[in-house]
């Protein structure tokens, strides 16, 4: 009776996360998935997939990863020597360590309308630091480089640096602890660091990788807010052929947008689970 009660205890604890996960997870990706094979009467069809080949529809495709690549590799790098450089110079409990893990922490959140707004407030026409710069530097920043790619790669990369620290850290934290456990020299301490912690962090730091490119091939408030008119990525795509009033068809291409998304999400997140799998069987 006692381990009886054990599992119906295990099971009502978990009962709500698996009803949340199917309502607004499972669910939301199955009507995708249906409907993008569906016609408006609901019946069975293929032609909403017949702008998927459509050259604007590639060029979307190929921004998003682009994009996604770019702020990820960048985020992947920086957000790694940072919880490396934090491990090895700051103190397990100290205020240094405490404060970037709870700005990260912060920060990693800190996506959507209101990161683009802080952007245009600064270094938008008007910005606070474009106004700076002029008056100091009389140099006057290009007021379209918030709405090009490399403006749209810096802002992703805000929440990219911190969301890797937040990955990265743990395994950083292990990886030199266990290279310190060795009784070694302290002037050997650096060389075996690198030979030591590398091999055990370079799999963590593919699939945080992976992670960040999940996260920023699916982003879209930012890039709405920034793009207003232009359906540049893949997410802005889906919401133009939402609001397209004059085209019925287009709700069908909509979904399966969205579908096409879900599959390269899908694809990212395995790679993800192979490589984090095969670091634990090699750990």
């Amino acid at each position: 009776m006692a381990k009886h009660r054990q599992e119906l205890g295990t099971l009502a604890t978990t009962l709500p996360f698996f009803a949340y996960t199917a309502c607004f997870l499972l669910a939301p990706t199955v009507i995708v998935i249906v409907g993008a094979f569906q016609d408006r009467s609901g019946n069975f069809t293929l032609a909403n997939f017949n702008k998927m080949f459509e050259a604007n529809t590639i060029a979307a495709f190929g921004t998003s990863i682009l994009v996604s690549l770019a702020s990820s590799l960048i985020g992947a790098v920086v957000g790694a020597l940072a919880s490396y450089a934090l491990v090895i110079g700051a103190k397990p409990n100290g205020l240094l360590r405490r404060m970037v893990s709870a700005i990260s922490s912060v920060l990693a959140q800190f996506g959507g309308v209101m990161l683009a707004f802080a952007f245009i407030a600064t270094i938008g026409i008007n910005g606070i630091g474009t106004m700076l710069i002029k008056t100091l530097t009389g140099y006057t920043v290009n007021p379209n480089w918030l709405s090009s790619l490399p403006g749209l790669v810096t802002i992703y990369c805000y929440f990219q640096i911190p969301l890797m620290i937040i990955i990265f850290l743990p395994a950083s934290i292990r990886s030199v602890h266990s290279a310190r456990g060795m009784r070694i020299p302290r002037w050997q301490h650096v060389p075996v660091l690198t030979r030591v912690a590398c091999p055990i962090l370079a799999p963590r730091f593919i699939s945080a990788f992976l992670l960040l490119f999940a996260s920023a091939f699916s982003a879209y408030a930012t890039a709405a807010a920034l793009f207003s008119q232009r359906s540049i990525l893949v997410p802005l795509m889906i919401q133009g052929a939402m609001r397209n009033e004059l085209d019925p068809n287009q709700q069908g291409f909509a979904q399966v947008l969205a579908f096409a998304m879900i599959i390269v999400v899908a694809i990212v997140m395995l790679l993800s689970h192979a490589v984090e799998k095969r670091a634990g069987r090699w750990q």
